[in-house]
């Protein structure tokens, strides 16, 4: 889904919190269920195949799942231990793409 202008929908930038690499700036709203990001993807994502490249989304999912365990770590700075991924279809580049997420468990120093 392509959202023109997601400020317009309450989608906010998080300015302060860019991706690497200059893939672009995540976009953060509060719902009642909890926060979710979104990344607008662009053309300059595509892979040879034209579909934005997985390791876009991963980078994506990574970044903003860390934003869930820093709140819930109270703000301790963190580091990724594993990720694991499965793609269920392709991401068009100009697609306004939604993550949502949680933290099931807190356990010493993991989250």
């Amino acid at each position: 889904m392509n959202h023109p202008d997601p400020q317009a929908e309450g989608w906010e930038p998080m300015r302060d919190n860019d991706l690497p690499a200059s893939i672009g700036t995540p976009f953060a709203k509060q719902f009642p269920d909890g926060w979710r990001y979104a990344l607008q993807t662009r053309s300059d994502h595509a892979n040879p195949a034209g579909a934005v490249h997985g390791g876009i989304l991963v980078a994506f999912a990574d970044h903003c799942l860390g934003c869930y365990v820093e709140a819930a770590g109270g703000g301790v700075p963190n580091v990724t231990i594993q990720l694991n991924s499965h793609f269920l279809s392709a991401v068009t580049p100009g697609e306004f793409i939604e993550l949502r997420g949680g933290v099931t468990r807190t356990t010493g120093s993991m989250v």
